[in-house]
């Protein structure tokens, strides 16, 4: 069994900054092509700018808003042009936002559905699509064909009222995973998802900049009693990617120091 990821090409969401740049990088030093894709262009310049311009280079950017159904062609077209494939495809763009859940008028819900949950289905139809193109032509029958991975968030099951948008958008990108993990098992296409907290992704870090009581709150509420880096999510997305993960689809991985396993009412009665 090996979770090794070297020579494979994947597609990274989300990769100018945080969690999804985090994972990008993990790749690039697994070995793996990337293709940096956000719609931040000067912080993908600034991350892997030069890097691109090299001859051998295993790595490229690409700079749209995902949003846009031309975009996510665009991007499958010109991973396809660099790398010459798509093997893996990690789905980490995403928003977080707070929101009012008695506000007829907030529109966070729309927003962060478009955001976290429809631009990566989307793309996972049309990678999906082209991978199983790629099998019928150099008739592939053995083997699996390529690995996709969501990124969700422990909120999708844990009740906050002012998150509820995201919350929403989470759960949502969590059965996507299982029902997109079905649909594309017959294609040999695994569909997996984690869910991370207290994790320092970009989100948090802007919170933790702003309310910096909020980090002893989050330390007391995770029982490994530690914020931890964006290379742990890194890790484990690598593992989902890898072929040591061979019979794992339809899955969400929790990656949050044990924070779902506490109720957040200490109180021993319900």
């Amino acid at each position: 069994m090996s979770f090794s990821i070297a020579g494979k090409t994947a597609i990274v969401t989300g990769a100018a900054n945080g969690v999804g740049l985090a994972i990008a990088r993990h790749f690039e030093a697994q070995g793996a092509n990337v293709m940096f894709a956000d719609m931040d262009e000067s912080g993908l310049i600034a991350e892997v700018g030069e890097a691109s311009e090299r001859e051998d280079a295993r790595v490229a950017y690409f700079a749209g808003d995902l949003r846009e159904k031309l975009t996510i062609a665009n991007l499958l077209s010109a991973t396809v042009d660099a790398f010459d494939g798509v093997d893996i495809l990690v789905n980490a763009s995403r928003q977080v936002a707070q929101s009012d859940p008695l506000c007829a008028e907030d529109d966070n819900v729309e927003a962060l559905l478009e955001q976290n949950l429809l631009t990566a289905l989307r793309l996972s139809q049309q990678v999906s699509k082209w991978m199983i193109k790629r099998a019928e032509k150099d008739e592939r029958t053995e083997g699996m064909l390529g690995s996709i991975v969501n990124l969700s968030s422990v909120a999708a099951r844990r009740t906050q009222p002012e998150m509820l948008a995201f919350s929403i958008s989470g759960a949502a990108v969590e059965q996507m995973t299982r029902s997109m993990a079905v649909a594309l098992a017959p294609h040999r296409i695994r569909v997996n998802a984690v869910a991370f907290g207290s994790v320092l992704s970009a989100s948090l870090s802007d919170v933790l900049s702003e309310h910096p009581d909020y980090r002893d709150e989050i330390l007391r509420g995770t029982p490994l009693a530690r914020v931890a880096p964006a290379s742990d999510v890194a890790e484990t997305v690598q593992y989902l990617a890898s072929d040591g993960s061979s019979f794992v689809t339809g899955q969400v991985l929790d990656v949050d120091g044990g924070r779902t396993l506490l109720d957040v009412v200490q109180a021993p009665t319900h």
